[in-house]
């Protein structure tokens, strides 16, 4: 008899119970695969659908809670729960005890269940209590974030906190340079939106954004709907997915109505990251194209800019403002989602090149959000304030990144020598969340999860082919059993 879900399986009963989930697992899966060809879902939907329904399937069949969780591992989604977290290494509530985070971060509610760990409520009391100080710094400045912002930018204190981040890195840029968004996204979404206004206001089209693939796919959806081409430069293997200087420069000449390159620093899905010197060379290709009238707005995604290490970070960063005369062709977007594990809180912002565009992108802002909610900005500025003074706490966010992805690597080696599925897994850049791995021929996305339980997004999602597949370290613990 299959047990309740709520009653713990045995051992032996713990077996027989995974059996029946990859029972289950392999004919969804098949389900799924037939309907395919008639589904016009983008791929990552396809997937998440896809697991959504195995685990509806599970629990309609009252499958034993830990077998359904062990052979269905969700890792289409990329952001971290750190609600789920139960990695702890060495002593119990030390440094490597990733459970805290919850706690630490302010997130988890007082006294609540953390894997074991009850959560003291003390970062949870200390945000709140930062955001009255914080209310209080801003009225005594004049602005009232209760009321109307006729700006829509947020407030001058915060934006001046995260523009003197910038020129800490080499940027240089004031608070009027700096706009408040809810998360980079969002922020990407706006600058698309007011550079196709430019455009038509001139009597000219948008133009086209160049889009180096693999990448991140939301702008493409979100340049579609505001009227650009989508120009998809593919990248290669052996230059490790990096958009090169001579493709940038190649491309730019064939297409002149490239006005816009999207340029994520460090990549999702591929988890590689641009050094310093192809950086310099990617700007110096744009300063080539300024020099014979040709302005070209780089928008760079800096959503993974201090996921990796610091040091590597900040090199980044110069490569970037190496151009100081065409900083004014720089947009800068970032967010805490990824580098803070805050992806439901919404604070993302950019960083324009010069004032004057700054303040032309306004009307940007105005026409949507029109005002941006006072109490969002006020935990915006208590965890920017959190993070200044517990840096620790940055270091461990990453030390947990980097745990699972080598744990998920090691698993990924152990499934690849049991049913000989990857042609090879790609070692990251010690950045991201993600894994990314080239699939051997005739395995897809729908055979590994099958054979293995876990669910991946193939690389069409990312504007590649399907013999590439990403994970994410995000949602979900590495479980080694």
């Amino acid at each position: 008899m299959t047990p309740q879900s709520s009653v713990p399986a045995s051992p032996t009963g713990l077996e027989e119970q995974r059996l029946l989930v990859r029972r289950a697992r392999k004919e969804m899966v098949r389900r799924h695969r037939t309907r395919q060809g008639d589904s016009a879902e983008p791929p990552i939907r396809v997937m998440a659908r896809l697991v959504d329904d195995l685990e509806r399937e599970c629990a309609a069949r009252r499958f034993d809670r830990t077998a359904t969780r062990l052979e269905i591992v969700n890792r289409t989604i990329g952001d971290v729960n750190v609600r789920l977290i139960t990695e702890c290494e060495g002593e119990e509530g030390g440094p490597g005890d990733y459970r805290l985070l919850g706690d630490e971060l302010g997130i988890a509610l007082p006294g609540e269940d953390l894997n074991g760990h009850t959560a003291s409520g003390k970062g949870y009391h200390w945000l709140r209590d930062r955001m009255t100080e914080a209310e209080r710094q801003l009225l005594a400045a004049g602005y009232d974030p209760r009321i109307y912002d006729i700006q829509g930018v947020g407030n001058p204190i915060l934006r001046g906190w995260l523009a003197a981040d910038m020129r800490q890195w080499g940027v240089t840029a004031s608070a009027e340079q700096v706009a408040l968004g809810l998360g980079a996204t969002d922020c990407i979404d706006k600058i698309l939106r007011g550079l196709a206004h430019f455009a038509r206001r001139r009597s000219q089209p948008p133009g086209a954004v160049l889009f180096a693939a693999p990448g991140f796919n939301m702008p493409e959806l979100q340049a579609e709907t505001y009227g650009y081409r989508l120009h998809r430069v593919r990248t290669r293997p052996g230059e490790q997915f990096k958009l090169t200087a001579a493709l940038l420069a190649r491309h730019l000449d064939e297409n002149p109505d490239i006005t816009v390159v999207y340029l994520t620093v460090t990549n999702n899905p591929t988890t590689l990251a641009y050094t310093e010197d192809e950086l310099s060379a990617l700007m110096e290709v744009v300063r080539r194209f300024a020099g014979r009238g040709r302005r070209v707005h780089v928008l760079a995604d800096l959503a993974y800019i201090g996921t990796g290490r610091p040091a590597e970070d900040e090199a980044r960063m110069r490569g970037l403002a190496s151009a100081a005369d065409v900083a004014g062709q720089m947009i800068y977007v970032n967010s805490f989602s990824k580098t803070y594990t805050l992806t439901g809180d919404r604070f993302g912002w950019a960083v324009f090149g010069d004032t004057e565009f700054s303040v032309a992108m306004r009307s940007s802002w105005m026409n949507s959000v029109s005002c941006l909610p006072g109490e969002w900005q006020l935990r915006f500025m208590a965890y920017h304030a959190l993070f200044r003074q517990n840096p620790e706490l940055i270091e461990k966010i990453r030390g947990l990144y980097r745990l699972r992805r080598s744990r998920l690597r090691r698993q990924l080696e152990l499934f690849d020598e049991e049913f000989r599925l990857f042609e090879r897994i790609h070692v990251d850049d010690d950045a991201t969340i993600y894994s990314w791995s080239r699939l051997r021929a005739g395995e897809d996305c729908f055979s590994v999860l099958e054979k293995t339980g876990i669910a991946g997004i193939p690389g069409s999602t990312f504007g590649y082919s399907d013999d590439y597949i990403r994970f994410s370290v995000g949602i979900l613990p590495v479980v080694m059993d």
